[in-house]
């Protein structure tokens, strides 16, 4: 959780260096490689504007975008739930070796590297969608506020670039969001104090920055995490989870007593 909020930070750094502060018009004549990316961004969202209905075009974006990156999301589920795995045997390694010398870590972090190789973990997958996924919202928050057809657009209740009057794109988004983690927390085997934070203070964050920004982004939020808890349900289901769990404890248990009995059957012949 710590990577993945620090690589969320790195990466919002680098795309603001990489975009920097422009606020000009963005048209089929601007020059510069990201003023054509969000410029190609903006004629895909026009494109999916059936009846010129730009909210429209913005959540069948977000639907294409999600759908596309959905191979990827499966890695990064099953890399998640190998990670969530292994904490136990991580734990051991931690306990057997609780000092902070140079020693004691160097020899925690050679078995952990071992651990992530026997079962095949990458500890980065996680946060390879997020990295994938900052420049898309970026470039999306630049075509909602710098493409003129985009920028003056209106749906149902709101102006694609003002803010909702309602609230009802941020309060929705941070539902989808509580949602979201709720269902991740509830598929780990063991839970920790920064998950159940996280799983409480996104949504609140998230809540926030949908009042400030663009009210188009608050909807590609909203349409992204409600995807993200369909998503959870298909690739992550924790409910699903949680019985293969039960199902390998108890046939373990079972193993165990057909052990004991077979070990006391043999006694008694003795």
């Amino acid at each position: 959780m710590k990577r993945k909020l620090k690589l969320s930070g790195l990466a919002s750094l680098a795309i603001f260096i990489l975009t920097g502060c422009g606020r000009s018009d963005i048209t089929s004549k601007s020059s510069g490689i990201w003023d054509q990316f969000v410029f190609g961004f903006a004629q895909i969202i026009k494109f999916l504007s059936f009846g010129g209905l730009v909210g429209l075009g913005i959540i069948l974006f977000t639907i294409v975008i999600r759908t596309v990156l959905l191979p990827l999301m499966h890695v990064q589920t099953k890399s998640t739930r190998k990670m969530q795995d292994i904490q136990p045997e991580l734990k051991k390694i931690q306990a057997a070796h609780p000092g902070k010398d140079t020693e004691s870590r160097r020899i925690v972090a050679e078995k952990t590297q071992e651990l992530y190789a026997e079962n095949g973990v990458n500890p980065y997958m996680g946060c390879l969608p997020l990295v994938v996924q900052m420049p898309i919202l970026w470039a999306l928050y630049q075509a909602i506020t710098r493409v003129d057809f985009l920028r003056d657009g209106h749906f149902l209740w709101f102006d694609i670039s003002g803010h909702d009057p309602y609230f009802v794109l941020p309060v929705l988004a941070a539902l989808f969001t509580f949602a979201s983690s709720w269902l991740a927390m509830k598929a780990a085997p063991e839970r920790n104090t920064m998950t159940t934070a996280m799983t409480y203070i996104m949504p609140v964050m998230i809540f926030f920055m949908g009042i400030s920004v663009a009210a188009g982004v608050a909807l590609y939020w909203t349409v992204s995490n409600a995807y993200q808890v369909f998503q959870t349900l298909l690739l992550n289901n924790p409910f699903k989870i949680q019985e293969e769990r039960a199902q390998k404890v108890n046939a373990e248990k079972n193993k165990e007593k057909a052990r004991q009995k077979a070990l006391a059957k043999a006694k008694k012949k003795r």
